[in-house]
């Protein structure tokens, strides 16, 4: 038998050889199609379901859209490139291996950014699903859509087509590895694609630690608004437990017994949050006091007064300030509050998750030294304490990965906030400017510069301060003395108690009615005689005093408490009678202008307007006729007479009342 023989012979080992490496590449090249097919036909759902179905769902609310189909966008932007590189790669069959695993490594990042964003919105999307399928007609009109537009999506609907994502990347690995498999080790092409493979399945590790992450601060983010009976609710032995274990470790760190973790890192991002979250609360306090402030400007108009001055720049003055309150004012106000004040207050919420995660993270660090330190000890630890350690280091390695960005955001954000603040600000002096453009030049001293007219202001404003000034002191000369109320009718003897208790120091007279507001507040009269224990109350507010009745005890307003002055008595001045003991009589500061005596049954006026505060009291109107029936009350009391006015009988103050007297300036001193 010949050498040719020999080696043409079936089933030689080179044959067998090719015949292997044909199968290989075969099977190669049928990766790399269906890599290619499922790719075209994966874009293509993704398309259907941007477009088409999204479009026939515009029943459903808009925030329930953007739930459902996430970002699905960005994925078929990011996969229409990558499908375009694919076929590419086509036309260069010899190293179209080579390529593909070149055009992984360079998605690996995009990949992950968009399919970390879809995955971790996926579960959120599932939950409003299955509140669908409560409302059946809702449900039915969904699976007609989707069933008219992918058939082959059958009774799954909607669910069916949200997964396609997620299968999609989480296959990229084995297609990969199929094509790897069938690669030749000393082939160029077979590390790219080996790194690809990896590359790959680090981004399904990634996509599902980030998912992890927003599951774990979706729970500690959430807000539940609870009554405290529902907390107290929750209190179990578990949670008492497990407080009850990080105030101790808190406490041993305290005392220096264990380490504390330092973590510089977190530590200057948590500084940077704080003075972020403090700029956003200072301005949005500023922002309400500025609105506050623009609301009681625009409650005031003076164009609405009628000042009896016609024509010249009154009118003009007036016809300007209505219309900048009826439009530029009105309208600035709006903007603001639209452009400024509700984006403020949006920011001011976004910075709650992030706050109360910091604070989770307090908690779970706790846990995390707790766990570390028996882990020391001991070698092991339980699955709950495992998942302790867990649920810290993806806590921390959120606040980490994203403290950053969001400082940044809401930087931004506030920046925004104040350039808007001062465009509106321009806007408004603009438009002012310009509606009163042709006003200004018909005003007087429109002529003059504004140093010029600025000067004139404030010497026209000193002028004006010299003249009230003036009158003011002329007023006063003219004006009869003030005179204090009396002393309510059968309080004598109360008063003496205080005085005889607390000394004349302490005795201060109510000015006006007090209607007491809280349950330590008095409710008093006018003319009720009170001593003082404290000019403040327990918050240090010198505005409220502690006064004591002579029955009760309580707050008052300092501002409409008035001292009272022990004096002698009309008698021991006249020398008319022995000095005793309670010869005196209690008279109001300042001391009223003496007035002779009433006596019974005289036609006499009111000095001073009178309100009667009971049925036993008659009102006064100052300059009023009053016929004086008696120069006391029943007690004897001559600081109250019993008068008739127009037809009315009873008591007012006999310090109220004078002689008509013959013709005199008003406010001068009656002569007895």
């Amino acid at each position: 038998m010949s050498d040719h023989e020999s080696t043409s012979r079936p089933g030689s080992p080179d044959e067998e050889g090719r015949s292997s490496e044909d199968r290989r590449l075969l099977h190669q090249r049928l990766a790399v199609m269906e890599l290619l097919d499922t790719e075209v036909s994966y874009l293509h759902m993704l398309q259907l379901c941007a477009s088409n179905i999204r479009g026939r769902l515009q029943q459903l609310p808009q925030g329930d859209l953007d739930v459902l189909f996430s970002n699905m966008d960005e994925i078929i932007q990011v996969s229409s490139r990558f499908l375009h590189g694919l076929q590419e790669t086509a036309s260069k069959e010899e190293e179209q291996v080579y390529l593909i695993g070149k055009l992984f490594l360079e998605f690996q990042e995009e990949f992950e950014r968009v399919y970390k964003v879809y995955c971790a919105s996926y579960d959120q999307a599932l939950l409003l699903l299955e509140t669908y399928r409560k409302e059946p007609e809702l449900q039915q009109k969904i699976q007609s859509t989707i069933e008219a537009v992918v058939p082959q999506a059958g009774p799954s609907g909607l669910s069916f087509l949200l997964v396609i994502p997620l299968q999609r990347i989480t296959r990229y690995p084995l297609l990969l590895q199929k094509i790897l498999e069938n690669t030749p080790p000393d082939a160029s092409a077979y590390l790219v694609l080996q790194r690809a493979a990896s590359a790959l399945q680090d981004v399904n590790a990634n996509i599902n630690e980030y998912k992890m992450r927003k599951e774990v601060a979706s729970k500690y983010t959430r807000v539940e608004p609870l009554s405290l009976r529902e907390r107290l609710a929750r209190i179990n032995t578990h949670t008492l437990s497990k407080k009850t274990t990080r105030l101790s470790q808190l406490l041993k760190q305290e005392a220096g017994l264990v380490p504390r973790t330092e973590d510089k890192e977190f530590d200057d991002l948590e500084e940077r949050f704080q003075w972020v979250s403090l700029c956003v609360t200072e301005l949005k306090s500023n922002v309400a006091a500025y609105l506050d402030n623009l609301e009681a400007f625009l409650r005031f108009r003076p164009h609405e007064c009628n000042l009896d001055i016609p024509g010249g720049p009154v009118e003009q003055y007036s016809s300007l300030s209505r219309d900048l309150q009826r439009q530029a004012f009105l309208e600035f106000k709006q903007r603001l509050e639209g452009l400024v004040w509700r984006p403020l207050c949006s920011l001011a919420k976004a910075l709650v998750g992030p706050q109360n995660l910091i604070k989770k993270r307090l908690d779970k660090l706790l846990d995390f030294e707790r766990v570390e330190e028996k882990l020391l000890e001991v070698g092991n630890v339980t699955y709950e304490e495992e998942a302790a350690r867990h649920t810290y280091q993806a806590l921390n390695s959120l606040l980490v990965a994203e403290l950053p960005q969001f400082n940044q955001l809401v930087m931004q954000w506030l920046g925004q906030i104040l350039r808007t603040f001062v465009a509106l600000q321009k806007d408004l002096s603009e438009q002012v400017l310009q509606r009163a453009e042709g006003s200004v030049a018909q005003l007087p001293h429109h002529h003059l510069s504004e140093p010029a007219f600025r000067k004139l202001v404030e010497d026209t404003l000193g002028q004006t301060g010299s003249q009230l000034r003036a009158f003011r002191e002329t007023f006063e000369k003219v004006l009869p003395p003030p005179t204090a109320q009396p002393l309510l009718p059968g309080s004598e003897r109360q008063v003496q108690a205080l005085l005889s208790r607390y000394g004349p120091g302490k005795l201060y007279q109510v000015t006006s009615n007090i209607s007491g507001s809280g349950t330590l507040d008095l409710t008093l009269p006018r003319g009720q005689i009170v001593a003082l224990l404290q000019n403040k109350d327990t918050k240090g507010n010198s505005s409220r005093w502690l006064v004591d009745t002579g029955g009760h005890r309580g707050y008052v307003p300092a501002g409409k408490l008035q001292l009272y002055q022990v004096v002698p008595s009309e008698k021991e001045l006249r020398g008319q009678a022995g000095p005793r003991e309670g010869s005196q009589h209690l008279t109001p500061e300042p001391t009223p202008a003496p007035v002779c005596s009433v006596p019974a049954v005289t036609q006499v006026v009111a000095v001073y307007p009178f309100v009667a505060r009971s049925s036993h009291e008659v009102s006064l109107q100052a300059g009023q006729p009053v016929t004086v029936l008696e120069a006391q009350d029943k007690k004897g009391n001559p600081e109250w007479s019993l008068v008739e006015v127009n037809g009315q009988r009873g008591y007012v103050p006999s310090s109220f009342l004078a002689r008509a007297p013959s013709p005199a300036p008003w406010g001068w001193t009656l002569p007895s």
